[in-house]
């Protein structure tokens, strides 16, 4: 497999063969691409084998039916305020409609929620945060009410409905408790009950111990996509693309910011930069005891791992249907051993579609870039893009024989935050977008167009240059953790003739993203992207014949 250093390595997994000649000449083309094709070694770092879609959204048949425990996006970043740390997000809960009381939106209580670090490349998490929620109420006996006034602050009396948390750190084998009892800000009810939701989620962000914050509670949901993607690829019209499908909805929020050494390999974020990421939920359960058990003790708590997100887009769209719940269960040191998700990232089946609807050809594979944004992160001698960017083999302390395929979100923590960033990261010269970690306002729109061969030639599809046509979020982001926008409080059906949207951000109501994240087409991008590529030092090309 590209990326683990030796040939003995890459035997771990069987790669899709073409047949002889077809492989020779594949591999004899990334050879000889030149710098004309620059631009194409950006595109393919961006890319994600997948049209813009929601994410990981009820991605698998299981977890669709089961929200509170579903991932639906992850967010690594060098947080742009305080580049000394590095902010994770992790969602939940998709699709939540603004009034959908009574009962609104909790974390589950027989759950835990997981943000994992690799620092080491062995696909095993070197530090876990872990979230654990209880649920109670003031009233239930004689209430129906979420809450019963106006409430004001975490502990108001009116608040009927709450929930505290503990956070325990996991690193080498030892955990210890950052946080205990400390309350999550509750669902936002609107106005009436809710005036100012920005003043509870102030209340709900906590410091850590050695430094750090986190929050847990509601916001809008970050992610901006068109699904009627999933009509056949707009059932081959893309004068009907254009609309946010997540626009209006809210998600459960889980952020986490912490200085970059309590990351990094060997507490060293400037030898050890590069980590991966990746979130889990796992759900308890009960093992019955045995009746012969001498210290008569009942059953004993059990978790199982239920959902899984690092990469977007992947275990929605790369995954096929068969194997799309049991890799919610996998951890990335497994993802290897499963050759028919393997096989996928080789051979995906979107170009295909596309193929198929729009009658573009499909690149050929086997597809070795893709299998190096995913499985082994991106670096000269890791695959076909020579670049040095997020691959674990450059951390200088870490054990290149102990390094494994595994799809990872990673991050190079050395890459310090951009001054203007682009929505679509690395493609527009901006290193420190996506796939390089992923930051909230990044773009999946050149998943498409690297997919369907903008990656090979270094020219657009004029056909599907717009992507989905849905290029920023409907409000503007935080300018300070926890960054993710307030939660939407107007419905979302808001019925015939209803246009646009409402949030509680009235100064932001219905605007694209700030300046600084501002839309830019990707034709005038790629051209950007090769001259400042090349002056930050992360020029991407493909290895020339003699490389």
């Amino acid at each position: 497999m590209p990326g683990s250093g030796s040939a003995d390595r890459r035997s771990a997994v069987k790669v899709p063969q073409a047949r002889p000649r077809s492989r020779r000449v594949l591999e004899h083309s990334l050879l000889v691409l030149g710098t004309t094709t620059l631009a194409a070694g950006l595109g393919a770092m961006a890319l994600a084998p997948s049209l813009s879609a929601a994410s990981s959204h009820r991605e698998a048949p299981l977890i669709a039916g089961d929200p509170r425990a579903d991932n639906t996006d992850v967010y690594a970043f060098t947080s742009p305020d305080k580049a000394d740390t590095v902010t994770v997000v992790a969602n939940s809960i998709p699709m939540e409609e603004p009034n959908g009381g009574p009962n609104f939106y909790a974390f589950g209580d027989d759950m835990r929620y997981n943000i994992k670090i690799d620092n080491t490349g062995d696909g095993v998490a070197d530090v876990t945060y872990s979230w654990r929620f209880r649920s109670s109420y003031r009233d239930d006996a004689n209430q129906f009410l979420y809450n019963t006034g106006q409430v004001t602050s975490l502990n108001d009396p009116d608040l009927n409905f709450r929930q505290v948390y503990d956070l325990v750190v996991t690193t080498g084998g030892r955990s210890r408790t950052l946080l205990s009892g400390v309350p999550a800000a509750p669902s936002s009810t609107r106005q009436a009950s809710m005036p100012d939701y920005a003043a509870l989620r102030k209340q709900a962000a906590f410091g850590l111990p050695g430094g750090g914050k986190t929050y847990t509670g509601q916001a809008e949901d970050p992610f901006f996509a068109d699904l009627r993607v999933f009509d056949l690829l707009y059932g081959g019209d893309l004068s009907e693309r254009g609309q946010d499908t997540l626009a209006g909805y809210n998600v459960n929020t889980i952020a986490i910011q912490v200085p970059k050494k309590q990351l990094a390999l060997k507490v060293n974020s400037f030898r050890n930069p590069v980590i991966g990421v990746w979130s889990t939920t796992d759900r308890a359960g009960v093992t019955a005891a045995d009746s012969r058990d001498k210290k008569g003790k009942g059953g004993a708590k059990q978790w199982k791992q239920v959902s899984r997100l690092g990469n977007p887009l992947v275990n929605e769209v790369v995954v096929p249907l068969k194997f799309k719940d049991a890799f919610n269960t996998l951890n990335p040191s497994q993802d290897r051993t499963i050759q028919p998700v393997v096989d996928r990232v080789y051979d995906p089946i979107l170009p295909k579609l596309v193929h198929q609807v729009y009658g573009v050809p499909a690149p050929a594979t086997p597809r070795n870039d893709l299998a190096e944004i995913y499985l082994t992160g991106i670096c000269k001698v890791c695959g076909p893009i020579t670049a040095d960017l997020n691959a674990h083999r450059l951390n200088k302390d870490a054990a290149l024989r102990k390094i494994v395929p595994a799809e990872e979100l990673r991050l190079n923590m050395a890459v310090p935050p951009a001054a203007r960033p682009q929505r679509l990261g690395v493609l527009a010269g901006d290193p420190a977008g996506f796939p390089n970690g992923r930051r909230l306002a990044d773009d999946v729109d050149i998943s498409l167009q690297a997919v369907v061969g903008a990656a090979r030639t270094g020219v657009l599809v004029p056909e599907l240059a717009d992507g989905d046509k849905v290029d920023a979020n409907e409000v503007r982001f935080g300018a300070s953790f926890p960054y993710v926008a307030l939660p939407h409080t107007k419905n979302v059906n808001r019925g015939p003739g209803a246009t646009g949207r409402s949030a509680e951000q009235a100064a932001t109501e219905n605007t694209a993203a700030s300046t600084a994240m501002k839309p830019t087409r990707a034709a005038t991008l790629v051209g950007a992207g090769v001259l400042l590529l090349g002056v930050g030092g992360f020029r991407l090309r493909r290895r020339g014949k003699d490389s």
